[in-house]
């Protein structure tokens, strides 16, 4: 019994900070406990309060998939998440192993609606050692993130499952609300119109973790 106690304490703590680490402290964003274990890209925040953060975050490579045309996100990632998985795990042309860092990005555009294919990008951050030369791959290619053009990002974070399209678009309309009336509002509406109302999701978990899991959307400019 003792045990048994200990235990759904110990859980109770573990649920606690990670929901802390979601909403962060006097409604600042605090890093992905992720990003302990993993190396993450450097940014600086300009601007946080609890709807919404605005960074600046340096330029570096990621690796990339192929656009991958579906109506679904969850079914998108996965076979996005399969081809990153299997460059990392050295299906590249060195043969070797990349370590996994955090967050895994997808850019997302053409949702315009429910019987309509979306295009969905998927990326992550190549660790310091391999972003001079990473090994290549016919599964993903280098690119640029964030571009010259977008430097800054705008973010709304929030947790759970991204199983559908409704969940994300939600939670991109929602900070979209939330820069009503901000000194940001101009330049994102204007980057968003360049984009064609395309925007990014960072996820920060792998697909195996289920509590306390951060996400993010980009809104870059």
């Amino acid at each position: 019994m003792a045990s048994s106690a200990y235990l759904l304490s110990s859980l109770l703590l573990t649920t606690i900070v990670l929901l802390f680490a979601i909403s962060g402290a006097d409604g600042e964003y605090e890093k992905s406990g992720n990003c302990i274990d993993s190396e993450c890209p450097a940014y600086t925040v300009i601007h946080s309060q609890k709807e919404f953060e605005i960074r600046k975050y340096n330029t570096s490579k990621w690796m990339a998939t192929k656009p991958i045309m579906s109506k679904s996100y969850k079914k998108a990632t996965d076979i996005g998440f399969q081809k990153l998985f299997s460059y990392i795990e050295g299906n590249n042309t060195e043969g070797t192993k990349v370590e996994m860092t955090a967050p895994v990005l997808v850019d997302i555009s053409n949702m315009t609606g429910p019987f309509c294919n979306s295009s969905f990008v998927m990326s992550f951050y190549l660790p310091k050692k391999n972003q001079a030369n990473p090994p290549g791959s016919n599964l993903v290619s280098p690119v640029m993130w964030p571009s010259m053009k977008y430097s800054h990002v705008a973010i709304r974070r929030f947790g759970g499952m991204m199983e559908d399209n409704s969940i994300i678009a939600k939670e991109a309309a929602m900070l979209m609300n939330s820069l009503k009336g901000s000194e940001w509002e101009e330049a994102v509406m204007t980057a968003m119109k360049a984009r064609k109302n395309g925007y990014s999701v960072a996820g920060y978990n792998s697909p195996f973790e289920i509590v306390g899991r951060i996400n993010e959307i980009f809104f870059m400019f």
